[in-house]
């Protein structure tokens, strides 16, 4: 493999901090740049974020917000969207539909044993068959076994600590104040939007680059 394969975590319209990131990272022509979903919503602008991800030929994997703005696109129906999504709605632009319409759920890089997502996969079962609605979404596992979101049960354990491997699995959607590393999974959502870090994580060095935000954005 030539060059780094380099993944960053939810940007959230910080365009800023991402700016910056890109800046320390001083890519190359060989280098492969993947962003964990969430590119958009929140922060102070999700146009130049996608942009600026244009811009460096990034590969972009769709993430929850993401998904819900399609979902509103594609069928007008007040029912997907929640706070802030109809602000960027309005914002998107033509190119930024088609970028959005264009993103992966996954992208896999067998040399490096490594999967790349959103938000992650329910232990298990397939993660090459696992929808939409699960893969970026899912941040914790309920008492049945399904997939759910840390706000509405808070007391339920992360998917990844149940996730066994292979593969390694790189993921963001679940913010934290630290990196969550265990044995097949790494958590690298370090909260941005809310004041923390956008975090960088370069492959095959299994490097870290992080940039502090320039404030908190939300809420």
């Amino acid at each position: 493999m030539n060059g780094r394969l380099i993944a960053i975590g939810d940007i959230h319209g910080c365009h800023q901090e991402f700016s910056d990131l890109l800046a320390r990272l001083a890519l190359t022509k060989e280098d492969r740049l993947i962003l964990l979903g969430d590119l958009v919503n929140r922060g102070p602008d999700s146009c130049k974020v996608i942009d600026l991800a244009r811009e460096h030929g990034a590969l972009a994997l769709l993430g929850n917000h993401e998904l819900r703005l399609l979902k509103y696109h594609r069928n007008a129906d007040k029912r997907f969207v929640k706070d802030g999504d109809l602000e960027t709605f309005e914002k998107l632009r033509a190119d930024d539909w088609t970028y959005l319409e264009a993103m992966s759920l996954t992208f896999e890089e067998p040399e490096l044993n490594t999967v790349f997502v959103h938000g992650g996969f329910l232990p298990g079962e397939p993660w090459q068959k696992q929808p939409a609605e699960v893969v970026t979404r899912i941040q914790v596992i309920d008492r049945e076994g399904r997939p759910a979101k840390r706000a509405d049960q808070p007391d339920a354990p992360p998917w990844a600590d149940f996730w066994s491997g292979p593969p390694m699995v790189v993921y963001g959607h679940t913010p934290r104040p630290e990196i969550y590393k265990l044995k097949w999974s790494l958590g690298i959502d370090t909260g941005c939007v809310l004041g923390g870090y956008l975090t960088a994580y370069e492959l095959p060095e299994r490097r870290f680059t992080q940039v502090k935000a320039r404030q908190r954005y939300w809420p």
